[in-house]
Parts: structure tokens; sequence; C-alpha cells
């Protein structure tokens, strides 16, 4: 569910909190909290917005935690949540690290502003304006008849293959991003690019892409460094594949259904 952005909370709606410690987030029954922790101190309390119909709240514990639930890091913490709360977490998560990387300007060294009517910073010397940082990155889905091809990088989990993936440089467009990572990652070309759906990301702040793509020419190479291993799989014969939260995860059954519906 997307996200309603008021400047206040709407005062007839429950709460929802993301609270923090250090890298760990808070879950009661493996759930956000609808109420913040009695008796525990907080700091950078922030209103995030409405999501899912609760004024959605962050903040970072002080002190000693609060008894009853459990603290997990950021990437177990969403494979716990119910799937309509990653979004929530990764604002949060992503607002969190803007705001701590944020405190100085990088041109003069002035201590930022928060702007009073949006979740930016301003430094009140030399004028600057900084905004929270999304980082594009492109995932693609390859297909050719009923194979799909994956790959896997030397950090996956053993046996663990994805889509394609790479970040979008600088004054590059989606699609020759997609042109370029096939191509250097495993010396494939690719044709008829179909955008199909996006997510939120919050390692730290990518903003992933997914599109599906067509082999056009080529022989598997794979990037030495990058790619450990790649290789054409048929849509019943597939190898392990990301969590179920992941967007690789979701393309690859999106790609699965586009070919047995042909």
């Amino acid at each position: 569910m997307s996200f309603e952005l008021p400047q206040h909370p709407a005062p007839e709606l429950p709460e929802r909190w993301c609270i923090f410690d250090g890298s760990r987030l808070w879950l009661r029954h493996k759930t956000l909290p609808e109420s913040a922790p009695a008796g525990c101190a907080l700091t950078g309390q922030r209103f995030l917005g409405i999501h899912e119909q609760h004024n959605l709240f962050m903040a970072d514990l002080v002190g000693a935690p609060p008894t009853g639930g459990e603290w997990l890091a950021l990437r177990p913490a969403l494979l716990a949540l119910p799937a309509t709360q990653v979004q929530a977490v990764a604002r949060a998560a992503q607002l969190r690290q803007f705001f701590s990387s944020h405190r100085f300007c990088g041109h003069c060294a002035t201590p930022l502003q928060t702007n009073s009517d949006q979740l930016g910073k301003h430094c009140p010397s030399c004028g600057q304006i900084y905004y929270p940082r999304i980082s594009p990155a492109m995932m693609v889905l390859v297909h050719r008849g009923r194979e799909l091809l994956l790959a896997r990088s030397p950090h996956f989990s053993p046996g663990v293959y994805s889509a394609l993936a790479g970040f979008v440089e600088p004054g590059e467009t989606l699609e020759e991003c997609v042109h370029r990572e096939t191509w250097e990652e495993v010396g494939v070309r690719v044709k008829n690019l179909r955008y199909a759906f996006s997510q939120s990301w919050p390692f730290p702040h990518s903003l992933m892409l997914a599109f599906i793509a067509e082999y056009d020419d080529g022989d598997i190479r794979p990037q030495e460094g990058e790619i450990e291993d790649a290789g054409w799989f048929d849509i019943d014969a597939l190898p392990a594949l990301p969590t179920a939260i992941s967007i690789a995860s979701h393309l690859i059954a999106h790609g699965r259904e586009l070919i047995r519906n042909r």
C-alpha cells in the first residue's frame, strides 16, 4: 500500500512504530509495534506518514531495551514482517540513514537544519539543500524460449541464483543500464525490454526497477570478480532462488508465468 504524506499525524488513526537500536529493529509478534515501549527513552522521534491507515513513526532507543518482543537485524526483520509492512520499514530505515549521515553541510561544514515543511535539510550559512538519497538500480530477467538466464554473485548464499542487476551510472538511462550490465556481467545482448515493477530496498537506499528482456545473441561469459556462475535454466527446473520478499523473487515468478501463458 502506498504512503500518504501529510505534515502531521491523523489523530483518529492508530500508530505504528519503527524503533531501532543500532542496526536492529524491534518487533512484537513478528510485526511492528502499535505503540512506543512504555518506560523506555527514545530519541529522534519522527512522523513518517500514513501507511495502511496507521500513523507511522520512527525512533532510536536510548538506554535499556523494552521487555518482550525481539530485536532483529534489518534484513532478518524484513523477512519476519508481514509483506505489507516491508515498505514502511524501508522508508524508516532510509530516512534514518539520511538524518544520521547529513548532520553537517558538505559545502561549508555548517550544522544542517531540518526543513519545516518536508524531510530534507538545508544549510543556514550557504543555502545548500539536501534531500534523502535514492540510488536507482536495474534488474533484468532474460528469457530464451522456456529458459531463464540466471546468475550468482560470490556473496550469494550457497546455491542461490538470481536475475542480473546493477546500479545506473550518471548520465545513463535505465534502458542503457540494462543493456550495459547484461553485456558486462554475462556477455549477452538483449532486445525487447519491458518494464515490470519496482521496489524500495533499504540497503542502504536503493530503488530497484525490474525489467524482462528477450535474448538476442552472445554466449555466456561470466564477469570475473562479479559473477561466479551463470546459465540457462528451464522454468520447471530452476535452482534455489532469492528470498520471497525480494524483487528478484517476484520478477522470476512473473517471468515464469508470462512464458507459461504464451
